[in-house]
């Protein structure tokens, strides 16, 4: 297999690269605007364990939950971004693009599902309908999907409590159970917890606090406008902007609006705009424009737009949340989005690693052969094509696991895209781990999305197996064929 690989295919993805689903030329960009939070600020690990751990002491204090939870201890490599969880069923799984679940990514508790049951409890199917899953932002009927960075502790904890209950044979109703801990984590932000953690060790939890500084006043020297919208306090904001930035923080930003409430800010007309005075303290004037170096709270879009003019794609604003942050800017106002992805960094280290490449060539060619032999019928041939079936799906879970042993890569099912990486696609012009990777080109530089073979293209296509340059075995026939 080993000559399949041309020398060097390893190691050519680069995770401090921007990569690009449209066109964006960012000379034509006047105005950047940004989230704060894991966007400007990217988090510790650290963060997590803590919002788990005292998420899991409500629930035992408050709640009454069994004192036996408290045993649970966070596991950082549990769950990854996007998977859906069905309330009613407690099942915790990654649904892909065309809304099928992958199996062998199906968790009742800290335990797989059987595929058997799967099927049984789906009617049959791995499919599951649109009116199920969710509406636009990823909340259905009898699904949720997870897409926020900090849902990580909240997606781990779901799976220990029910993981307790199962295994000490306790009845409980699903539901309730789900909406418990909802409420256990949503109190961790509203009660302003998680920001008195970061505002007492802000080296300990914010990571590239320099790269910040150095992107922001790169745009600034360059002529670019820049804002800020987070659903963060300003106290919070202002101490994070002020470890990673400066005490002048607010001298490169022409307009910082706090509390704003995304996704509502977006959508609702109705919250005008409230001035904060220096210290954060609200005001009580009428806003009729909005200044440079003024503090604002909550707000909306459609007067945001009235009062700056800011709008259409010269606007580029960069969030972790596509739906919260980007969804409704590139739809409805024609922004140009970016989404930080700070899960690119360590997909694309695994990427890069001799096992993943040799494994996923291996695939490939095998794929080729399942699909150019399949035609013979003989007992011989079809003893060969179960083998390699067979050895197809083992490598099928090898590459699977290399990224999480549960739920694989939030970018692919085995070969599908995922739900989260068709929304990644459709809500933002441009992808990156970091706002850090701004720092590797020019501002006047154009981003062009690669050109890939659709199905019915692909024939005409050298195909490229890994990122190399081999054909598939067989490629020449199979143009042939009718």
């Amino acid at each position: 297999m080993l000559e399949l690989i041309p020398p060097g295919i390893c190691n050519l993805l680069n995770p401090a690269n921007i990569y690009s689903n449209n066109e964006v030329n960012l000379g034509n960009i006047e105005i950047y605007g940004f989230d704060y939070d894991y966007t400007l600020a990217q988090y510790s690990n650290l963060l997590h364990t803590m919002i788990f751990s005292t998420a899991r002491e409500i629930l035992v204090d408050q709640y009454k939950y069994p004192e036996g939870i408290k045993n649970y201890e966070y596991q950082t490599n549990f769950a990854i971004r996007g998977l859906h969880y069905d309330v009613r069923k407690g099942f915790l799984m990654k649904i892909d693009a065309f809304h099928y679940v992958q199996l062998g990514t199906v968790y009742r508790g800290l335990s797989p599902v059987p595929d058997e049951e799967v099927f049984q409890m789906y009617d049959g199917t791995q499919h599951v309908p649109l009116h199920r899953m969710s509406d636009f932002y990823g909340k259905g009927p009898t699904m949720k999907q997870f897409m926020d960075v900090f849902s990580l502790p909240e997606m781990t904890l779901l799976s220990c409590v029910n993981d307790y209950f199962i295994k000490n044979n306790i009845e409980y109703d699903p539901v309730h159970l789900f909406r418990d801990v909802s409420d256990a984590v949503t109190s961790v932000h509203v009660k302003g917890m998680m920001y008195n953690w970061i505002e007492q060790d802000l080296e300990k939890y914010i990571l590239h606090g320099d790269e910040i500084y150095a992107v922001l006043n790169r745009l600034v020297n360059n002529g670019k406008k820049l804002f800020l919208i987070t659903n963060s306090p300003f106290n919070f904001v202002d101490k994070g902007m002020k470890y990673m930035v400066g005490k002048d923080w607010r001298d490169l930003f022409d307009l910082v609006i706090v509390q704003a409430d995304k996704p509502s800010f977006f959508t609702d007309k109705r919250k005008p705009f409230r001035r904060l005075d220096d210290t954060g303290v609200l005001q009580w004037d009428k806003i009729n424009s909005l200044e440079k170096g003024k503090m604002y709270k909550q707000g909306n879009l459609f007067e945001f737009l009235r009062l700056t003019g800011w709008g259409g794609s010269k606007v580029l604003y960069f969030g972790d949340h596509l739906y919260s942050d980007l969804a409704d800017l590139m739809l409805r106002h024609g922004w140009r989005t970016g989404a930080i992805v700070p899960e690119l960094d360590a997909e694309i280290s695994i990427i890069n690693t001799e096992q993943f490449t040799h494994g996923l060539t291996w695939l490939q060619v095998l794929t080729g052969l399942l699909e150019r032999l399949q035609v013979y019928r003989d007992a011989e041939s079809k003893q060969v094509l179960n083998e390699w079936i067979k050895e197809r799906q083992e490598l099928m879970s090898l590459t699977k696991n290399l990224f999480n042993p549960q739920f694989g890569s939030i970018f692919r099912t085995y070969h599908n895209p995922t739900y989260f990486s068709r929304r990644l696609c459709r809500f933002s012009d441009i992808y990156m781990s970091s706002i850090s990777c701004l720092l590797n080109y020019d501002t006047n530089y154009t981003f062009y999305p690669r050109r890939t073979p659709l199905q019915h293209e692909a024939p005409l296509w050298m195909d490229q197996l890994c990122t190399g340059c081999m054909k598939t075995p067989f490629l020449e026939e199979m143009v042939h064929m009718r």
